[in-house]
């Protein structure tokens, strides 16, 4: 039973989720007793993945798929998995990786399912443990059939090194031109700051930072905790933050070990999509918001006055131990 990973970049550098999927799927193939192989699309240098276990990594390289195409990607990683003749193919939980897999799994007529939180419970039958009802509950769930495709939650398993010895293979998968029918326009992109997608802490700010110009309290923040930054839903439908930003269930869910909210209610939406962060911090003046009843630490009190200061003790912690 081989095993194949979707190992996800961007400007051809990997995305810090390659790496812990990566070394999630090490694990899981020595439970197999196989080896693990990495399906790339226009990554440089794939020698990065031999840090976390990859053994083989099929390289493809296609100026079509430069922007990226759900159907032409998950027909590429299907036919990479056919190739390989993997059994079980392993992706991220990116934006990107939630159209892909059920893509994938119907490619291949496989069992699928998404937010697994651990390694298999079980390889016969094959077991794993996942998130259910907007994380604020677990489930096992078992998949018979033959081929099988798991999304693994973010931040859920972790960088762990096992070097290998990596074999690379240049892959060149037959695409359908009518998967490239619908044509992109434009490409929001971030660039200069750490992404949401790539983010182990996150600041977050709601409409208690009273407008947009008031945003720089945030991103000193930010800068100095190496943080991306967020908001809630009003903030991006009022116009105040780009709805890149948007983080919640009806916007980007985050898992990151750190989600510092400022100036957030806490609406039952955004609170499900960033339950799954491990530490959560609240700051908010009105004592009775319902983000301090999920809050692991919480300060009522006034943003303008707190943020700045714990900004300014935050710099002087770093000049003492840098």
């Amino acid at each position: 039973m081989s095993l194949l990973i979707y190992a996800e970049s961007a400007e051809g550098k990997f995305k810090k989720v390659a790496f812990e999927l990566a070394s999630y799927a090490k694990k899981v193939a020595e439970s197999l007793g196989t080896t693990v192989t990495a399906v790339t699309v226009n990554a440089s240098d794939v020698s990065e993945l031999s840090k976390y276990g990859v053994d083989k990594v099929l390289k493809i390289t296609n100026d079509k798929l430069a922007t990226f195409n759900a159907k032409a990607y998950a027909d590429a990683i299907k036919q990479a998995a056919q190739k390989e003749g993997a059994k079980v193919i392993v992706l991220s939980s990116t934006t990107d990786s939630i159209y892909l897999a059920p893509l994938v799994a119907v490619g291949l007529e496989a069992g699928f399912t998404s937010n697994v939180v651990g390694l298999p419970l079980s390889t016969s039958p094959f077991q794993v443990k996942r998130n259910a009802f907007s994380n604020k509950a677990f489930n096992i769930t078992e998949i018979s059939t033959d081929v099988k495709v798991l999304g693994l939650a973010k931040n859920s398993y972790g960088l762990v090194e096992s070097n290998s010895n990596l074999t690379t293979e240049d892959f060149s998968p037959n695409l359908n031109d009518a998967d490239f029918n619908v044509k992109v326009e434009s490409v929001e992109k971030v660039s200069g700051k750490v992404t949401i997608a790539d983010a182990e802490v996150v600041v977050s700010g709601g409409r208690g930072l009273k407008g947009p110009e008031n945003w720089g309290l945030l991103e000193d923040l930010a800068a100095v905790l190496g943080a991306a930054t967020a908001c809630s839903k009003p903030v991006s439908d009022l116009g105040w933050r780009p709805h890149s930003e948007h983080v919640g269930q009806t916007g980007k869910p985050v898992a990151t070990n750190l989600y510092i909210a400022i100036g957030i209610s806490g609406a039952i939406q955004h609170i499900a999509g960033i339950n799954s962060s491990k530490v959560k911090v609240v700051i908010n003046s009105d004592p009775e918001a319902p983000f301090f009843k999920v809050a692991d630490y919480g300060v009522v009190g006034d943003a303008f006055e707190i943020v700045p200061k714990l900004t300014q003790k935050l710099k002087e912690f770093k000049a003492q131990n840098s």
